[in-house]
């Protein structure tokens, strides 16, 4: 499997001699993006009919989303970046001392920081921590959630380790205290099977597996769990106004009642118009057959470097890999630039490499690695 790449690479920028393997951090660009930018100047030109044109992206984009997510096209709506959606929900929720946030202390901050933060601040202002921030990880989730539990917030793979958890694990402990579900797909959408009912939020971001561009988030609001729920702040965008505007202050201002109540000001209908040609891109093959791909180069390349006496930090279990294969090691940086000398782009951070592959990448990408990681990672940590 994966002998040759799965996507036509011709349809991407060119990247000759180049062994791109990062798509976690930054996917490869698609040509297509030149046209998406160019039928976005069209109808930002185009008077007062391009606001029209700018709402059939946006519908267009959220239509494939639900069907892919398997939810309902109001579920599915636009925050600026995953922090500014979760913040939103965090926002949102009335908090009293006692209440607390289990989350994994090594998730991404995106997902991390709005309550981290909050719950700083909170001490700072008042001298209670609300809500407390609970650290746990899978394996601990059990005994860090209790009565006061408000909300259990996790990424379906990480971004540190490319390790997959059992969302329905999540969702149990969650329905059994009553909490609230946040997922982040970021590491997911766009080559993984999604199907994000499990969640009561959901966010992705849409610069990789999705193959957009920064500027955009997908968001996800299971209106059957959470069907009270209402944002604490909002913009024109994210309110139901008529016509005539309503008179402030004396009339009930009403939210949106689908997902596009995460978008309060003006969205943003350049990286809509991009990720709907992304979108259509992907559309052309199975999300099963993308996912299929993916796994098996991760596998392969797991396999490889533990021949070579590598220990990878992603799980051994090929029901928690995903996309991406790390290597915790000492030096990650400089490694990380010496393969880019040589042409394979990879990704650092947090002492550790990342190679993470995509319907471009194939087998040679596997072997690309192999002829230039081992050595280097010898070098600095023999």
């Amino acid at each position: 499997m994966a002998a040759k790449p799965l996507f036509p690479l011709d349809a991407f920028y060119p990247t000759d001699e180049i062994t791109h393997v990062c798509a976690a951090g930054e996917s490869l660009a698609l040509q297509a993006h030149s046209a998406a930018f160019a039928r976005y100047m069209a109808d930002k030109s185009a008077g007062h009919i391009g606001p029209a044109e700018k709402n059939i992206q946006m519908d267009h984009v959220r239509s494939v989303i639900a069907r892919e997510w398997k939810v309902t096209v109001p579920e599915v709506g636009f925050a600026s970046s995953v922090a500014d959606g979760v913040s939103m929900v965090l926002e949102s929720l009335h908090w009293e001392e006692g209440d607390n946030v289990v989350i994994d202390p090594d998730e991404f901050p995106s997902l991390i920081a709005p309550f981290a933060v909050k719950s700083q601040l909170n001490r700072e202002r008042y001298g209670a921590e609300i809500p407390q921030v609970r650290y746990a990880n899978a394996d601990s989730l059990a005994g860090a959630v209790n009565n006061k539990t408000r909300l259990i917030a996790v990424s379906y793979i990480s971004y540190l380790n490319g390790a997959r958890v059992d969302l329905r694990h999540y969702r149990r402990l969650a329905d059994s205290v009553g909490a609230i579900l946040v997922v982040d797909y970021s590491q997911a959408a766009g080559y993984m099977r999604i199907d994000a009912s499990v969640a009561d939020f959901a966010f992705t971001c849409s610069h990789k597996w999705l193959l957009g561009v920064t500027g955009v988030t997908i968001a996800y609001w299971n209106r059957n769990r959470q069907p009270g729920w209402r944002p604490s702040t909002a913009g024109w965008h994210s309110l139901s106004l008529g016509h005539p505007l309503p008179q402030w202050g004396i009339e009930t201002l009403k939210f949106r009642d689908d997902a596009l109540c995460f978008t309060r000001g003006n969205p943003a209908h350049l990286p809509i118009y991009i990720l709907r040609g992304s979108l259509d891109f992907l559309r052309q093959w199975e999300t099963a057959k993308v996912e299929r791909h993916v796994l098996a180069l991760t596998a392969t390349l797991f396999e490889r470097l533990e021949q070579e006496g590598i220990s990878p930090s992603t799980p051994r279990n090929k029901n928690q890999q995903a996309g991406s294969v790390t290597v915790h090691c000492d030096e990650a940086s400089e490694i990380t630039d010496e393969l880019r000398k040589a042409g394979v782009y990879a990704w650092n951070g947090n002492g550790r490499v990342r190679f993470s592959f995509h319907g471009y990448n194939c087998l040679r990408d596997v072997e690309r690695i192999m002829e230039v990681f081992p050595g280097l990672w010898r070098r600095f940590n023999a």
